[in-house]
């Protein structure tokens, strides 16, 4: 099942080792549509991925390489390690990220601790038995 993601990369301003303060990846946060443009999964923090049927899954990162678009997130190989529900996503045990576009940290510096940010993004997610 290929799907296609709109939605944005959280950041927090957080302290470096240096005492230096920088964005730090939190979560993402989008909305994963078929090919007729129905809304079908959201994707959250886990990362994890849940369908309307109340099927759900989370992945852990097992790859990646850079994106094909430049100044954009890498695409991801996932690896289902938990799996909660029966439905569409339950059988899934691999997830693709791929021909993303946006997503890196956002362009203003941060100032604040634990100050908030996002970038949108969109991508294609490919679910995989």
């Amino acid at each position: 099942m290929t799907l296609n993601a709109s939605g944005v990369q959280n950041y927090a301003c957080e302290y470096d080792a240096q005492h230096r303060l920088g964005w730090v990846f939190k979560s993402p946060q989008a909305t994963l549509f078929d090919a007729s443009g129905h809304a079908v999964v959201r994707h959250g923090a886990g990362p994890s991925w849940e369908a309307e049927d109340g099927s759900r899954i989370v992945g852990h990162v097992i790859a990646q390489r850079p994106s094909e678009t430049p100044a954009s997130i890498p695409q991801l190989l996932l690896e289902t390690h938990g799996v909660a529900g029966a439905g569409t996503l339950s059988a899934i045990r691999y997830v693709q990220r791929v021909h993303t576009v946006g997503g890196l940290t956002p362009s203003a510096p941060c100032s604040t601790e634990h100050q908030l940010g996002s970038s949108p993004y969109l991508a294609e997610y490919v679910f995989y038995r």
